[in-house]
């Protein structure tokens, strides 16, 4: 009797088992069936802060006569933007010129190379509403269009006249539809001509939120919008600051980014509010990529990465990672002579550096990158530094001689 019911229990636990084995192979068979008949794509925007041109950058970039060079700016970090399957800056300055005479601050007007240079760089997109917009007025803002057309580069922001400013910039990429906007706070004090106010996008809720909403009803996925807004050389946002983005996004934008500053602030993640997009992101300011402002923090910048997927299956779309590099504006002589150069501010903690790093660059590079990583994560840790020292050398597509530290 024992010996049955021992063999009874025995059959019955292993035909459970054997069950059970059997359906979790079909499980996972099932799944791993359906994953691959999903289809998912996955993209990377990748943003840059403010680019400017003082006059002693394109004293420096002058070869003769009106023939500037800027290329050698964005040398080790072309790489980085033109990898990305979209990029964009913010544009501050215009090119008016020769005969207008080029200036830096307080009224910019810079060299036509310096855009030629951005489109080698990389960049699909040059933001145009800010401060300086109007520096040379609308003769300024027509002639920087037309030149950043001619270097087959879109714009936003400013534009050539009502159609123009209603046409809806949306850029398809890797099968995901994403709208740019783009807004300033205001022209210093330089009055919008009577009549032409579509010459610039200023921040106005009511011209904001109808454009959220135009862009969704013609087909954008996600709505990007960029505000040049905030104070000067304040490191964290200014209750205004905050006030433009906490209104955007309940208009219903996905993702905000900012500058105007000039040194980096800090970002966050939020509940999107009737957008499609899962999470929501916002970067207050990504400092200067390029310019003449050599003190500590303004010096700086940042490469900001935001990997975005769609699920065709499911027909959703979610911020996979956002990540950033830090860089560093250097300004010294190379062998070639006086240069700007934007490197990665980690390279100060490389094997091999530039030659013409000095101990003093070394130094203010490394506070640099410490101070942009402590800026950018200071409201969340979800965002990273993605890391430059693991990819391939530097010197790859820009060769100079390099020294062990």
């Amino acid at each position: 009797m024992n010996i049955t019911s021992n063999l009874i229990i025995f059959l019955t636990a292993f035909c459970l088992t054997f069950f059970n084995l059997n359906n979790e192979k079909e499980l996972i068979a099932f799944k791993e069936n359906v994953n691959a008949e999903e289809k998912i794509s996955t993209v990377k925007i990748s943003a840059v802060g403010d680019l400017m041109c003082h006059s002693v950058q394109f004293k420096y970039a002058n070869v003769e006569g009106d023939s500037f060079n800027f290329n050698n700016v964005y040398g080790i970090v072309k790489k980085y933007i033109s990898s990305a399957d979209f990029s964009f800056a913010n544009f501050e300055t215009v090119t008016a010129g020769k005969d207008k005479g080029y200036s830096g601050y307080p009224f910019f007007n810079s060299p036509d190379d310096f855009v030629t240079a951005l489109s080698s760089a990389g960049f699909d997109l040059l933001t145009t509403s800010n401060n300086h917009s109007l520096d040379r007025g609308e003769f300024g803002v027509r002639r920087t269009i037309e030149i950043i057309k001619q270097n087959k580069i879109n714009y936003n922001g400013t534009f050539l006249n009502e159609k123009d400013r209603d046409s809806v910039r949306i850029f398809d990429i890797g099968g995901i539809k994403i709208a740019m906007l783009a807004y300033s706070y205001g022209t210093n004090g330089i009055p919008v001509p009577a009549g032409e106010k579509y010459l610039i996008n200023l921040i106005d809720f009511k011209l904001i939120k109808n454009d959220i909403l135009v862009s969704k009803r013609i087909g954008a996925e996600i709505v990007l919008v960029h505000y040049h807004f905030g104070d000067e050389y304040k490191r964290e946002p200014v209750q205004y600051q905050k006030d433009v983005v906490d209104k955007t996004l309940q208009a219903g934008a996905d993702i905000i980014i900012g500058g105007h500053p000039h040194v980096v602030q800090p970002s966050i993640f939020f509940k999107t509010n009737g957008a499609k997009l899962d999470t929501g992101f916002a970067a207050y300011s990504l400092g200067n990529f390029v310019s003449n402002q050599r003190r500590r923090y303004s010096d700086a910048g940042v490469i900001l990465n935001l990997y975005i997927s769609k699920n065709f299956t499911t027909d959703s779309i979610y911020l996979s990672k956002v990540t950033f590099i830090p860089t560093y504006v250097f300004k010294g002589i190379t062998d070639r002579g006086k240069e700007y150069i934007i490197l990665p501010s980690e390279l100060a903690y490389a094997d091999s550096i530039p030659e013409y790093l000095t101990q003093s660059d070394i130094l203010a590079m490394k506070q640099s990158f410490e101070d942009t990583r402590e800026i950018m994560t200071m409201y969340n840790s979800k965002i990273k530094v993605e890391s430059v020292l693991t990819r391939l050398s530097y010197y790859s597509t820009f060769k100079e001689n390099v020294k062990p530290k």
